[in-house]
């Protein structure tokens, strides 16, 4: 951001008192407390929908989160004479979600399951964007997986990385396929799930990780709600237990934990209990590190690259036994549906 930016500040009906650079965004300390100034990517349509849910969050009252604050003229960002578009949004000084502390992991959950309860919206709202499809997402990831196998075997003198990749390559995307097909079955006969009952849409975060569960003096806070979208809620708990668990080494004990908490402020149901067991056993985590490599430069590749397959690769059969020991019982209800 620069001070052209920073002008734009104007457009609000705030007094800011001084800005300082803060998580990729300026703080603004104002007459109505610190408020977060940060550029916008997305278009007019998924920031109203994002107004939208945090309005309908915060009439709820069960959880904390950001709101974002309109322009003189009522708008909802602010455009600088380039065409960047900014949001000015409420801020809570805090901390990220400690990963490593069991208790902040089971609270960060507990805070998801009564956030799931307020993210629903009217199914005839205008405007909802259509319901995400896990299904189309796996196709294209491994239609996207199978191009980079190819273009690794042409390729002629392979770094380590490159070798290591490719060696592991046929297991990964193996497992990526046989999840796809085994989904596509169940969901086929079970139809779409986010639809709910009584004719709401139910909506994720979308991007609920440790990043943007903060806590401060007055407790938790929720931010960065760019990323909402129509999908199962478990979306969110797949994200969320994924990040906690390798950390945590594909803990069984964390994991139940984590799912018994969310479960005892939202109950998961079957469906959803069977949509989450093919998120994690998706290697959505391979597919990133594939996805990293090829769509950056060949010249040099970080050696952070190997130390995320080498941890990958290490971890298989801890998540495996994970898989095995949590969800034991999702093949048979898959298969009576």
């Amino acid at each position: 951001m620069n001070d052209r930016s920073v002008e734009l500040l104007e457009q609000y009906e705030v007094e800011v008192r001084g800005t300082r650079k803060g998580r990729g965004a300026i703080l603004c300390d104002t007459d109505q407390g610190t408020l977060i100034f940060k550029e916008y990517t997305g278009n007019a349509g998924r920031v109203e929908l994002q107004n939208m849910l945090l309005q309908e969050i915060a009439r709820r009252g069960r959880v904390e989160t950001e709101s974002i604050l309109p322009t003189r003229e009522g708008g909802l960002f602010a455009q600088d004479t380039d065409g960047t578009k900014y949001l000015l949004k409420t801020w809570s000084e805090g901390r990220e979600c400690n990963i490593y502390d069991k208790g902040e992991c089971a609270e960060a959950v507990r805070l998801l399951a009564r956030l799931h309860d307020c993210m629903e919206l009217p199914g005839d709202t205008p405007g909802l964007p259509e319901a995400f499809s896990q299904e189309r997402e796996y196709e294209k990831h491994n239609r996207e997986l199978k191009r980079v196998k190819k273009y690794l075997k042409q390729r002629g003198q392979k770094t380590w990385f490159e070798i290591s990749l490719l060696n592991d390559f046929d297991f990964f995307l193996e497992q990526a396929l046989a999840v796809t097909e085994q989904w596509q079955a169940y969901s086929a006969s079970q139809g779409s799930q986010v639809q709910g009952k009584d004719g709401t849409r139910s909506f994720c975060h979308g991007d609920y990780q440790y990043h943007n569960i903060l806590k401060g003096k007055e407790g938790w806070f929720l931010v960065n709600f760019e990323k909402c979208l129509p999908d199962n809620p478990v979306r969110d708990v797949y994200l969320l237990m994924r990040k906690f668990l390798e950390k945590g080494n594909w803990s069984v004990a964390l994991g139940t934990e984590l799912l018994e908490t969310y479960g005892r402020e939202r109950p998961i149901g079957a469906y959803s209990w069977i949509d989450l067991y093919y998120r994690l056993s998706y290697p959505e985590k391979f597919w990133k590190i594939v996805n990293f490599y090829y769509n950056s430069g060949k010249a040099w590749i970080p050696g952070r690259n190997q130390e995320k397959l080498e941890k990958l690769v290490a971890q298989e059969k801890d998540k495996q036994h994970f898989l095995d020991a949590v969800f034991r019982d999702v093949s048979r209800m898959a298969g009576q549906g």
